[in-house]
């Protein structure tokens, strides 16, 4: 077919123009919503996440509770937020525990029920945890205390994420 026997119509040029334009307007508003919703996944987590918490030398045997605090960036928002942690030695390892309690959210402390000592209590439910932060069988929650990151530089632990240890 020769290009003068190619003709296109005026019914034809106006599809052709108005899907054309129609196509760009739409990537135009789609492409940054969808930047917008991707961005916060490709972003890496860097060195900021560790926090500081305390000396190694102040650790024990014992699980102690340790607050500590950050700054916190959501969108243009920035707060102080404060977290804690039941932090112990456990050989020459160091152990540190949410104290969330994974059944309801309640706070858990250690060895503060005389009918069960030495094992982290939740008071709202009857939870019960192990020193390790494992569940015991019979009671409310279902998995077991999630566990903080830990890192040591310098002498002073640094807590990341607390992750679920299933």
């Amino acid at each position: 077919m020769s290009e003068k026997d190619h003709n296109v119509s005026r019914r034809q040029f106006l599809t052709y123009t108005l899907t054309g334009v129609g196509g760009f307007m739409a990537a135009g508003v789609v492409l940054p919503m969808a930047r917008f919703a991707i961005d916060p996944v490709l972003q890496t987590t860097g060195e900021g996440d560790m926090h500081a918490v305390t000396e190694v030398s102040e650790l024990t045997d014992e699980p102690q509770r340790f607050d500590f605090s950050y700054e916190q960036e959501d969108a243009w928002y920035t707060s102080e937020t404060t977290n804690s942690a039941w932090i112990y030695l456990d050989g020459d390892d160091i152990v540190a525990l949410s104290p969330v309690c994974t059944h309801l959210g309640c706070t858990v402390n250690w060895n503060s029920n005389e009918n069960h000592p030495n094992e982290f209590f939740c008071p709202c439910h009857g939870g019960r945890f192990e020193k390790d932060g494992t569940n015991v069988a019979g009671t409310p929650p279902t998995e077991p205390l999630h566990r903080y990151k830990v890192e040591v530089r310098d002498g002073t632990v640094y807590l990341g994420k607390a992750e679920p240890q299933i």
